[in-house]
């Protein structure tokens, strides 16, 4: 589930960067609007990332502060750069304390 919840935040995070600085840049600057498909996309993968976030947080118990900085991280640009290696890390810990076979 962690993995999934990674993948997600990942694709969520490159798609607010790619409506931020790409789709808006060229609606202004070319007249291209790309911002609607790019925005709805944006949307739904936002949606499924609060969905699936709190699934994740109940299962792993993270505390509402944790939670809420997943949150955060996933409306800063950027900012799912930090949450992926807070992932990352949470299944690496997993990764060792899980029994063989």
């Amino acid at each position: 589930m962690l993995r999934s919840f990674r993948l997600l935040s990942l694709i969520e995070g490159l798609s607010l960067i790619t409506l931020l600085f790409i789709a808006m840049p060229a609606k202004y600057q070319f007249g291209h609007d790309f911002v609607w498909p790019v925005g709805m996309a944006h949307g739904v993968l936002w949606l499924a990332f609060v969905a699936m976030s709190l699934l994740v947080s109940h299962l792993r118990k993270w505390s509402v502060g944790a939670w809420l900085l997943a949150l955060l991280c996933s409306v800063v640009p950027l900012g799912f750069l930090l949450l992926d290696a807070r992932l990352k890390r949470e299944l690496r810990s997993t990764a060792v304390t899980a029994p063989a076979g």
